[in-house]
């Protein structure tokens, strides 16, 4: 049981250490995975920015990802009932709140470069690991050297899916049972947009750049 996110973001540092000679880029996902992603590119020295990728939801089911974009890649899962039309109506959709969503969260900031570099994704917990899967599978168009999926806990279902498509999956904590991530802290408090801005302002404080 964590305290906190901030608790939960040191104990999965530790298990991190050994990427810290890496070239390595922390990606958080939006919101509750940002105070998690912060302690641990605060204790590692990472750069540190959000996942820019959003789901693309079937046309018949909007909840039932059919696959996922970023602002420059994406990638579908094959559907007979699936137009081309409709998945470039999706992209247009879904790019218009992304550029939203950059604008708010990095401002003029480009994105890191991934090509080439450890890539750790970080969130406060996976129950299905679906949501991080999505991202997996557009991160991996941008050629990164390996894809880390790094969370305190996971449900055993979601560490055995992820762990055939990335690299490596860490957690603090694989409970044979369970009930859902925020049975695992203490304030599981949902997390808002100012805080996201407030984790990201002071990781920009930290970088050596300024």
């Amino acid at each position: 049981m964590f305290k906190n996110r901030i608790e939960a973001g040191l104990f999965l540092a530790a298990k991190l250490k050994k990427y810290k000679n890496d070239p390595s880029v922390i990606l958080a996902v939006p919101r509750g995975g940002v105070p998690v992603a912060y302690t641990v590119a605060k204790e590692l020295d990472f750069p540190m920015e959000i996942i820019l990728t959003k789901k693309i939801g079937h046309p018949l089911n909007k909840e039932y990802a059919i696959g996922a974009a970023s602002l420059t890649n994406y990638f579908v899962l094959p559907h007979k009932d699936v137009t081309d039309e409709y998945i470039q109506s999706e992209l247009k959709r879904i790019r218009i709140r992304l550029k939203e969503m950059k604008q708010k969260f990095m401002g003029d900031k480009e994105p890191e470069n991934l090509m080439g570099k450890t890539v750790i994704i970080v969130d406060d917990g996976m129950a299905t690991g679906n949501t991080i899967l999505n991202s997996v599978n557009v991160i991996r168009k941008s050629n990164p050297k390996k894809i880390v999926v790094a969370v305190p806990v996971a449900s055993p279902d979601a560490i055995k899916k992820l762990s055939i498509e990335v690299d490596e999956v860490i957690t603090v904590f694989a409970p044979a049972t369970f009930y859902g991530v925020g049975a695992f802290y203490d304030n599981f408090m949902e997390v808002n947009d100012d805080e996201v801005l407030f984790y990201l302002d002071k990781m920009h404080k930290l970088s050596p750049t300024n």
